[in-house]
């Protein structure tokens, strides 16, 4: 079963995501916050990554570099999640290491084919 980690300080986001990835026969695990979402890949490397963008703390910028940085970093397929259509922001996340993006508010359809897309379902 592959694993996925949500990374993202919204409760409300990590349990939508939450069901809907589970509902994909996933096993998923959630971080609050880019440093608790560290911590996780730290004890185990994740399958592929649903990381928010804005966050306290650590944001998804930095989570990212600090990921793709770590042994076994560069393994996850990244899906950043944001608010933000700006071309310029898609492109810096991209650049940054991210295999995906999705924009909020998302639903299940959207959800599937953007992990369809990175093979992770």
């Amino acid at each position: 079963m592959k694993q996925v980690l949500i990374v993202d300080d919204s409760t409300v986001i990590r349990k939508v995501a939450r069901r809907i990835l589970e509902s994909f026969k996933l096993q998923v695990s959630e971080a609050e916050d880019g440093r608790r979402g560290m911590a996780a890949c730290s004890f185990l490397m994740p399958d592929a990554i649903l990381l928010d963008w804005n966050m306290p703390v650590m944001d998804g910028f930095e989570f990212l570099r600090e990921l793709r940085r770590m042994p076994g970093g560069a393994k996850p397929k990244v899906v950043f999640c944001t608010t933000e259509n700006d071309i310029s922001h898609i492109a810096r996340a991209m650049h940054a290491g991210a295999d995906e993006y999705i924009m909020k508010p998302f639903d299940k359809e959207i959800v599937r084919s953007k992990f369809s897309e990175i093979g992770i379902c």
